[in-house]
């Protein structure tokens, strides 16, 4: 890695032929800098990242492109959405969109390392494919990046060029749990065993679900990402101490940054492994633990999309889901609210009226009660879930609805 000036890099950027494509650190591990001085330098290009927060270039000449939409990219009318599965974007990038340069937010170099820190996630995938086709890897070397081990660790020698800025992590905004969701998260805790493997996605649920495992013992975690919950989880005693915590990204607090820093439990790999079903199902008692938007009676799962709109995406869900039912003793558990409040309206309908995320799960939670899915017959589950999931002043609609479908229903 060559260690350059701004000025240096803009002109290295301002050289690139054509409209390239440029694939970045996403979730709280964006390059801001380093995008920055791409977006002067550069008229027209595409830019491929994972959960982009706000502040991504917004403009004519940039083609924003994602698998999993965050509220950087959500609303553009520049987003181009790739319907695809976590696991599977590393061969996308290989196969239908790759690399001309890849931005990088890293450690410092140590015995010739840098260390991604808390973003591995697709990035060794799009360093390979940038590589493979003499493409441009740049980082944004940053000394409050934590060190963090597994397939963060990358060899300087991989890196083309690098600018050093010292500027604190984001963390996301605090959320208070609501008295909503404290009970789902303890409806959810309920079904977990003692010794069982979590994963658990983004938002005030499977957070809600961490606070209320503290009295477990002998967790471990595989999982797409964690955050402070994890910390507090095993700050209480209920994770396994022997077990490394394996996830591929990581975004919370700076208390959080500090503790993943050089530690040897913490473990972060590439997204094709963390999220391979099969290695997944590889772990006893997975339980997997998933939001959504909506369900129906179908028990199928809503986690991408509002009005037909996107709002986010597969993510990781799908692949969590398969792992875990394969898994044995595993479950996969889909938690959400009954009632959307800002909509208004029942988070449980009839039938989906757009794409399914997923479908097949093992249990459907909600603050009203736990709908026991597998094992039953379709007539049986769509009963359970208007009756144990649905807020009650949606249930006499959806049992005439659920009639309609076909389902025998009292």
């Amino acid at each position: 890695m060559r260690v350059i000036t701004e000025s240096k890099l803009r002109a290295v950027l301002g050289g690139l032929p054509g409209t390239p494509r440029v694939v970045m650190s996403g979730n709280f591990g964006t390059p801001w800098r380093a995008l920055s001085i791409l977006d002067t330098a550069v008229a027209e290009y595409h830019l491929f990242a994972l959960n982009a927060q706000p502040g991504v270039p917004d403009r004519d000449g940039v083609v924003l492109e994602s698998a999993f939409v965050g509220p950087g990219m959500r609303r553009s009318e520049r987003l181009r959405y790739f319907p695809c599965r976590l696991s599977l974007v590393p061969d996308l990038l290989i196969d239908a969109l790759p690399p001309d340069v890849v931005l990088l937010h890293t450690s410092t170099p140590v015995n010739g390392t840098v260390s991604l820190g808390i973003e591995v996630n697709i990035l060794p995938a799009a360093i390979d494919a940038a590589l493979a086709r003499g493409g441009l890897v740049i980082a944004q070397v940053n000394p409050r990046m934590p060190y963090t081990q597994g397939d963060a660790v990358l060899p300087a020698d991989d890196i083309d060029y690098g600018i050093e800025v010292d500027e604190p992590l984001p963390s996301p905004q605090p959320r208070p749990a609501s008295d909503v969701f404290r009970s789902i998260g303890e409806r959810v805790a309920a079904l977990v065993p003692d010794a069982a493997t979590l994963q658990l996605g983004i938002g005030g649920v499977p957070d809600a679900v961490l606070d209320a495992l503290a009295s477990r013992r002998d967790l471990t975690v595989w999982s797409e990402m964690f955050s402070d919950g994890v910390l507090a989880l095993d700050r209480a005693g209920a994770v396994d101490p022997g077990s490394p915590i394996t996830a591929s990204f990581v975004f919370g607090s700076p208390e959080l940054y500090d503790w993943i820093n050089r530690n040897p439990r913490i473990r972060l790999l590439r997204t094709e492994k963390t999220n391979d079903p099969g290695l997944i199902a590889r772990h006893p008692r997975m339980v997997s633990v998933n939001g959504a938007l909506q369900v129906d009676l179908f028990a199928q799962a809503n986690a991408a999309r509002v009005h037909g709109m996107i709002y986010s995406g597969f993510g990781g869900q799908t692949d969590f889901v398969v792992g875990s039912l394969h898994s044995t003793g595993g479950r996969a558990i889909i938690a959400l609210p009954s009632w959307h409040p800002k909509a208004d309206v029942s988070t449980v309908v009839p039938r989906l009226a757009g794409p399914v995320t997923s479908f097949q799960h093992s249990f459907i939670v909600s603050e009203q009660g736990t709908a026991a899915i597998w094992g039953h017959d379709a007539a049986t589950q769509a009963g359970q879930i208007i009756d144990q999931v649905a807020h009650p002043s949606a249930r006499d609609e959806l049992w005439q609805a659920g009639r309609e479908l076909g389902f025998r229903l009292p």
